[in-house]
């Protein structure tokens, strides 16, 4: 009983206050003259309050936005859907996938479609450069036809493909006309965790969408390629945000937007980004290079274990154990064996197999690397030349596939790449849609033995003897090819 009296008395308590103030508020209008300080007020509508300490990144997303495109890509239509690609169509786990938008009607099944009919993927990237160079991902691009961007102000300019890199999802585009163009620059070093970050893109095919968050992970492998090592990222990026780019507070590019996890394909807090350090490496190789030139050391490695460590004399579960050594590789000349224990690289520690694989392929290849191996108990110094990773493609779409400048929409590797030791002859990994080699009937697997008379053994052979027959003023380059079906000679315009 006393308690309720207590409530009752405070409520009835409230409601008088309530009344005294909503009399004088009244006679404030009725009767008495408003105070100066609330005539200014009403003579300077609207009001705005600042609260100390407030952040915006305003200022940020002004700076960095005109640099950002959306990427439009003109695709064959077969197995194109307005949601985007299966997850299987890119190797990831369950509840991880690439970002990109398709739009399109669902083409017929087969090789060769017959009316060929076209869709449309979209996705984002940026300008690194005022001459024009853009940055996006590989997904997006990788099976395209023609590629044009939309910039900031509204333009939409033709771009080509200079090279791509599918081993980290990562292509680089050219936009020759309509420059300088705003540009960004790749932040020199790896935000913390817990570092605010802004997305920019093209989600949903939204142009200039903005979206803030912190970096909630480093290191991340979500089985996407060999060299995983993604920026996990808590902005909300959703399909169309596929290459386009996360910036730290300075207006840095800290990482590449590729993959969400998300089981309904939206965004659920969680995306992934390629860091900036990758993308400068990877950027500079394809610029210079046209496509990816990787370290090969020549060795089978897998993790070592708590159990393998006890076994080795190993203090702490670190660095790669050697399960292999392949022949006549770098490894094999240096003296590596069969269950040597790699633990550094250069003075820096290998925390494991993966690490490991990305440490390698950093280093050019002919650099000269200084190993700490662990063999029969103690550690010893070995010195390695590494030597060029077999089966790396050439550039893809739109890139020049000869120094002549012709393009014949092929990508290549050594057949031994493949097939293994002993196999002759170049083989065609990937055929441009639309392209002169796709329309005579030239499909990945089949292998290139001779190149108008003359036999080729890496992509590099191919390409020379296609600029030599377009020097010697010939339209057409004979390829002998060989494929499940038997040899045959294909005839491509070099013109």
């Amino acid at each position: 009983m006393r308690t309720a009296r207590r409530r009752k008395a405070l409520l009835l308590g409230a409601a008088a206050l309530a009344a005294l103030a909503t009399a004088g508020a009244l006679q404030g209008f009725a009767g008495a003259s408003p105070s100066p300080a609330y005539a200014q007020n009403l003579s300077n509508q609207p009001m705005t309050v600042t609260v100390p300490g407030q952040a915006s990144f305003a200022d940020v997303v002004d700076r960095v936005k005109p640099a950002v495109v959306s990427v439009r890509v003109k695709v064959a239509a077969e197995g194109v859907s307005d949601g985007g690609q299966n997850l299987e169509d890119f190797g990831l786990p369950p509840g991880i996938e690439r970002f990109f938008r398709r739009f399109g009607e669902e083409g017929p099944r087969g090789p060769r479609p017959q009316p060929r009919r076209f869709g449309e993927a979209q996705g984002s990237g940026f300008f690194i450069s005022k001459d024009g160079y853009v940055v996006t991902n590989n997904h997006v691009v990788e099976k395209g036809m023609e590629v044009e961007v939309k910039t900031d102000d509204g333009r939409s300019l033709k771009a080509k493909v200079v090279g791509t890199d599918p081993k980290t999802d990562l292509a680089l585009l050219k936009v020759d006309e309509g420059g300088p163009f705003p540009y960004v620059s790749l932040a020199p070093k790896t935000p913390r965790v817990g570092d605010w970050v802004l997305a920019v893109g093209n989600p949903f095919g939204l142009g200039g969408t903005v979206t803030a968050g912190i970096v909630s992970a480093r290191g991340r492998d979500i089985g996407a390629g060999p060299y995983d090592d993604f920026l996990q990222i808590d902005a909300a990026v959703n399909r169309g945000n596929s290459g386009g780019p996360t910036f730290n507070l300075a207006g840095e590019v800290v990482g590449v937007n590729t993959a969400i996890a998300s089981p309904s394909g939206g965004n659920v807090g969680i995306a992934f980004a390629i860091p900036a350090e990758t993308v400068q490496k990877v950027v500079a190789e394809i610029r210079d290079h046209g496509s990816v030139r990787r370290g090969f050391l020549g060795v089978q490695i897998q993790p070592v274990t708590k159990d393998i460590a006890a076994s080795l004399g190993l203090d702490k579960e670190e660095g790669a154990i050697v399960a292999r050594v392949e022949d006549a590789s770098p490894a094999a000349k240096a003296g590596l064996k069969t269950g040597d224990a790699i633990l550094a690289v250069d003075g820096k520690g290998v925390k494991d197999a993966r690490e490991l694989s990305r440490q390698i392929a950093g280093f050019e290849p002919g650099r000269e690397v200084a190993l700490k191996v662990w063999r029969d108990g103690k550690a010893r110094d070995v010195s390695v030349r590494l030597a060029t990773m077999p089966g790396d493609r050439t550039a893809a779409l739109d890139q020049k596939d000869t120094e002549g400048g012709v393009r014949l929409g092929l990508e290549l590797a050594p057949a031994t790449s493949v097939g293994g030791a002993g196999r002759e002859g170049v083989v065609i990994v990937g055929v441009e849609p639309g392209s002169p080699a796709e329309d005579r009937g030239l499909r990945s697997g089949d292998v290139i033995v001779e190149v108008s008379g003359r036999k080729v053994e890496t992509p590099a052979d191919v390409r020379k003897a296609v600029a030599e027959v377009k020097k010697e003023g010939r339209k057409a380059v004979l390829f002998r090819v060989e494929s499940g079906n038997g040899a045959r000679f294909v005839a491509l315009p070099v013109a």
